[in-house]
């Protein structure tokens, strides 16, 4: 088969990231995180094409300078986010995309979790999240990010009769959300 494949990145404010850190980390190296992991995704990404899906000016304007594409939305929220950036890579011409979440500090070969004929979910270390999945562009998948997305993205697949598996690795399913999470980043 014959696909095209894109990662999508959705980034909300560099600003507003990741408060539950706020007891460790002060806005400011909140910031420099997320912008340290954002890029280790994009990096892990190679050698597919890279967009990143936001809303903030910010966010859009560090995309491009690491030569990025930016897709733009005026919506609200995560699974809103995902769907216009999905739909903004089928329009062009994408059949496969990789949603891989920009908190993944350990994150590396993005690519290798689209070697699946139908969605690829990595489940977070914590059991319950999505910090990656990947789905055909063409099926209209309903994104549940949120607390038991993990569950509801398989359900997802299942709805459409689409194949899907889980995917174990340990470096994609660590995502950065509490504070004890910081204790585990490597370098």
């Amino acid at each position: 088969m014959n696909e095209t494949i894109a990662v999508l990145i959705p980034i909300k404010s560099f600003n507003e990231a990741k408060e539950r850190l706020s007891e460790k980390l002060n806005k400011a190296e909140r910031s420099v995180l997320m912008k340290k992991m954002a890029e280790n995704v994009i990096n892990s990404s190679e050698p597919l094409p890279v967009w990143v899906v936001c809303d903030d000016d910010e966010v859009a304007l560090w995309a491009e300078s690491k030569n990025v594409s930016v897709i733009r939305t005026g919506e609200t929220g995560l699974n809103a986010a995902v769907k216009v950036g999905v739909e903004t890579l089928e329009k062009n011409g994408f059949s496969k995309v990789i949603i891989a979440h920009a908190d993944l500090p350990n994150a590396e070969n993005l690519q290798r979790c689209a070697e699946f004929e139908g969605v690829t979910i990595v489940q977070d270390h914590k059991g319950d999240g999505t910090p990656v999945l990947v789905i055909p562009t063409h099926k209209g998948f309903r994104f549940s990010y949120g607390p038991g997305s993990f569950s509801s993205h398989t359900l997802e697949a299942e709805r459409l009769n689409l194949p899907h598996r889980q995917l174990f690795d340990p470096k994609l399913s660590f995502d950065v959300d509490e504070p004890e999470d910081l204790n585990f980043i490597h370098d």
